[in-house]
């Protein structure tokens, strides 16, 4: 039994299981992520794709410590943090021990996929949440779904059978660019980015 099913179990988490999923170090928890079922709203599908950030480190937003602006990185394990970049696109993370968290890249589109072209705009299933802005818009993430636990309305997170993985550098940053702490599941076509 891997971690993931130990911690998660076949439904979706909630309560203790949460938290002992999250209070783990980011990359652990950044790799279990990946083929885990999310849904916002009853609208989602697997995760393909996944970053890990830690307060240590100078690519993170917890690397100057707790602000306004990135308190609910500094919450429970399994809170939400949600960001704007660029002044336009959301950004959805998962918070693991205080300060780090795992940055939600890509889902393969699976459930309310109408909704999803609707808001997107596209009806291209390769483009609908490939990319940490895209998936936002299409599973309609926004600031006022900020800094509540992924236990609570509207998130579902359940895990399903493991996909095998590969890792590469983050993508977007500047600094720490060489940590490899980049995941995602072989093969997908879901991907903001291949894997090199």
């Amino acid at each position: 039994m891997d971690d993931r099913t130990s911690a998660l179990g076949a439904a979706s988490i909630a309560g203790d299981a949460l938290t002992r999923f999250f209070e783990r170090d980011a990359i652990s928890v950044a790799r279990d992520l990946l083929a885990c079922r999310l849904t916002v709203g009853g609208i989602g599908g697997r995760i393909v794709e996944t970053e890990a950030y830690f307060p240590d480190d100078e690519a993170s937003h917890s690397f100057r410590g707790p602000t306004q602006r990135n308190g609910a990185m500094f919450g429970r394990p399994g809170n939400v943090y949600i960001y704007r970049i660029y002044g336009m696109h959301w950004c959805l993370n998962f918070v693991c021990t205080p300060g780090s968290a795992v940055l939600i890249r890509a889902i393969e589109p699976e459930i309310g996929i109408a909704a999803m072209i609707e808001r997107r705009g596209t009806d291209a299933l390769t483009q609908l949440c490939s990319g940490p802005g895209k998936l936002c818009q299409a599973l309609d993430v926004t600031i006022a779904l900020n800094d509540r636990l992924l236990d609570r309305e509207p998130y579902s997170l359940t895990p399903t059978a493991p996909e095998q993985i590969v890792s590469g550098k983050r993508i977007g940053i500047t600094k720490n660019a060489e940590a490899p702490w980049r995941f995602g599941i072989s093969g997908s076509r879901y991907l903001s980015k291949p894997f090199r």
